[in-house]
């Protein structure tokens, strides 16, 4: 019996399906259920709550959610040899868990939530995690379909999420990651946590979405924080000549300077340089 439900151990799971983990599919598998446990207590209260897990692999974190509560767990997962594994969770939580055979990148959950609001906790794949979180904190309209998200990052890409100006991390993530959301680093997962070992300690990350983020378009914003990390070294003046508008009006628009570079500027300054950035543009479309 395992230290949260009466399934057979994973390892047990992995064995009698022959699931070694793939680095093609960035797949580092959490054994410990005691840990996955803490993981889904991140994201609790979960007894009225549909959670979607991406990449579940043998089902370390799936159980732990369903033990714990969770009213309903969609998992998805696009390694065929995993769905026979995650059977024996279906079964035992009859009604409560629900398996998608899809790539997360192009799946679209909406559809499976009846207009209600779901929480994501997962431990991603390490190859498109950074992706994901990009795409999820760039749904349009906002605010999102989920209310919080809970994952497991590699430590150098978590403190990128939350980093704030004059860090050394702070960057284009921080600045999307920190525009819509509150975020959290809430501990970190020793290497020797995961089969097979990565070779970098991993962090577990809370996102809640800000309802009411500083209005600016997000496009105009991401295309400010491209061009002005794009030459993170370079002043303003320099950097944001790649926009084709002038340095000195974006600058003036956010109270800046353009001596400064990009990792001293706040997010309300980009924020204002992205909607100076709109103006121009749309000045500029509508004489055209």
């Amino acid at each position: 019996m395992s230290a949260i439900d009466d399934l057979p151990p994973l390892r047990e799971i992995i064995r009698e399906h022959s699931l070694s983990a793939r680095k093609s599919l960035g797949q580092n598998f959490l054994l410990d259920l005691n840990l996955t446990a803490r993981i889904a207590r991140a994201a609790g209260p979960l007894e009225d709550s549909t959670v979607i897990e991406v990449g579940p692999g043998p089902g370390g974190l799936t159980r732990a959610l369903l033990a714990l509560g969770a009213k309903r767990v969609i998992a998805i997962e696009r390694d065929e040899r995993a769905l026979a594994a995650l059977d024996y969770i279906v079964k035992r939580y009859p009604g409560r868990l629900e398996i998608v055979h899809a790539d997360a990148q192009h799946f679209d959950p909406r559809p499976l939530l009846d207009g209600g609001k779901a929480k994501i906790v997962a431990n991603l794949p390490y190859n498109i995690a950074t992706q994901l979180l990009v795409d999820w904190l760039s749904i349009e309209p906002w605010p999102p379909w989920y209310d919080m998200m809970v994952l497991m990052f590699q430590r150098e890409v978590a403190e990128r999420i939350v980093a704030q100006e004059n860090g050394e991390a702070y960057g284009r993530l921080a600045v999307l990651a920190n525009w819509r959301a509150e975020t959290k680093i809430l501990f970190d997962i020793s290497p020797s946590a995961f089969v097979p070992q990565p070779k970098v300690t991993s962090s577990l990350v809370r996102l809640i979405p800000r309802a009411a983020p500083e209005p600016c378009d997000r496009r105009m914003l991401e295309q400010i924080a491209a061009a002005a990390f794009g030459q993170r070294r370079k002043m303003l003046r320099q950097s944001l000549k790649s926009l084709s508008v002038d340095p000195a009006r974006l600058a003036a628009a956010a109270n800046i300077d353009t001596t400064r570079r990009a990792e001293t500027i706040p997010i309300s300054g980009f924020v204002a340089m992205a909607r100076e950035l709109a103006n121009i543009r749309n000045t500029t479309s509508n004489i055209a």
